[in-house]
């Protein structure tokens, strides 16, 4: 079996020989996101896809165009409540394929005229092989003037501020990890090194002090051979959204749980998987650069972050209510029954699947607590994140 892309392998190697044993969090880095060979940043070779059906994994974007049809609902709404702004702008951060982006402005070009009129779409995606297969999915749109805007970074969207939403889905998982794990000596961290042609794990201190501060509340009572993930990738970034709006909505979609959930006791495993041709896996020293990396997101964390910025938490969900809040069951009803379509639209309400294994996390910015049609129904979640909203 392949160890990896060789030429991303060899860089890899050639780090850890000038400078020793790397952080697990480093070699995720490389691995997904190497500047010329990390998984995310290389076009696939033809007629393989990364992403879809035949690729490595899918999205929701690829099941059926009804979340894309139920977001461009729910951001019409916030532009309501906003007092219909120009240019109400969404931001959609990690845009794979460009399938979202193509659902909600199919969406609001056929139902929504004046919000349409209004709309200005950013999409972020640093992959020249993602932002390609974007243009594509989008060519409808790409002479309508000012609509479209490709960016590389948040540091680029918006100097002053913008006002409008911003969006992600299945984003935050992909973001690099610190690994940890308890040991007789305490709470040591997975570091990566090279040895007779192969990636070994090796424990270590922790690499920083910010993962100990992480750490301590969360950490009370894991028993030893217990291991998990840290992505404090994941607050920075939420923290540098907050900066980059001005007024409106933070929406984030992706698997993952409460901080309570996520770090519970008998969760002693972690949530970190490798997916490869629909597979999935557990050994990331395998394939390096050839196949995907994911941890369940600590939604906990991103909320704390935003709050920290004066980014409140409107609500939190799961996507089957967020999607019955937005009228899926109208939806799904104009389908004929029994259909792909109609199956492939059920796929995405499925309790035990993607319904509710994918959680919504809306925040407000600049705007008295608003009340959302996407989350009319938040079961048994209530104050589960343990911040306060506020206006």
């Amino acid at each position: 079996m392949s160890i990896g892309h060789p030429e991303l392998v060899a860089a890899i190697a050639s780090e850890i020989a000038d400078s020793g044993p790397i952080p697990f969090v480093r070699f995720m880095e490389l691995a997904l996101y190497h500047p010329q060979f990390g998984y995310y940043m290389r076009s696939p070779e033809p007629p393989q896809e990364r992403i879809g059906r035949r690729g490595d994994f899918y999205t929701s974007s690829d099941v059926h165009p009804i979340l894309g049809q139920a977001l461009a609902k729910q951001a019409e709404q916030m532009y309501q409540l906003l007092g219909q702004p120009h240019p109400f702008t969404i931001v959609e951060m990690g845009s794979g394929k460009g399938l979202l982006a193509k659902h909600i402005l199919a969406t609001c070009e056929g139902r929504y005229h004046s919000f349409f009129q209004h709309l200005r779409y950013v999409l972020i995606d640093r992959s020249p092989a993602m932002r390609e297969l974007q243009r594509r999915n989008l060519a409808p749109w790409l002479d309508r003037a000012a609509l479209l805007t490709w960016v590389d970074d948040l540091a680029n969207v918006a100097p002053q501020g913008l006002t409008g939403l911003f969006f992600s889905n299945e984003l935050v998982d992909s973001f690099p990890v610190h690994r940890v794990q308890v040991t007789a000596k305490g709470i040591e961290e997975l570091w990566v090194d090279y040895r007779d042609g192969k990636f070994v794990e090796c424990l270590m201190p922790l690499s920083s002090d910010t993962v100990v501060q992480r750490l301590r509340p969360v950490s009370a009572d894991w028993p030893e051979g217990y291991r998990t993930e840290i992505n404090l990738r994941a607050s920075e970034w939420m923290k540098q959204v907050a900066q980059q709006l001005d007024r409106g909505f933070v929406l984030t979609i992706d698997y993952g749980h409460t901080a309570q959930d996520l770090y519970r006791s008998d969760r002693k495993q972690g949530t970190f998987l490798c997916y490869f041709q629909q597979s999935v896996n557990e050994d990331p020293f395998l394939r390096v650069g050839e196949q995907d990396m994911t941890a369940h997101v600590d939604f906990s964390s991103l909320a704390a972050a935003g709050e920290e910025q004066k980014l409140h938490t409107t609500g939190f969900t799961n996507q089957m209510s967020f999607l019955m809040g937005l009228g899926v069951e109208q939806m799904i009803a104009e389908l004929e029954q029994d259909s792909p379509q109609f199956n492939a639209a059920i796929h995405l309400l499925r309790p035990n699947g993607m319904g509710t294994t994918f959680k919504v996390l809306i925040q407000h910015k600049g705007i008295r607590q608003p009340v959302l049609d996407g989350l009319q129904y938040k079961p048994f979640f209530g104050s589960a994140l343990t911040t306060q909203s506020a206006a």
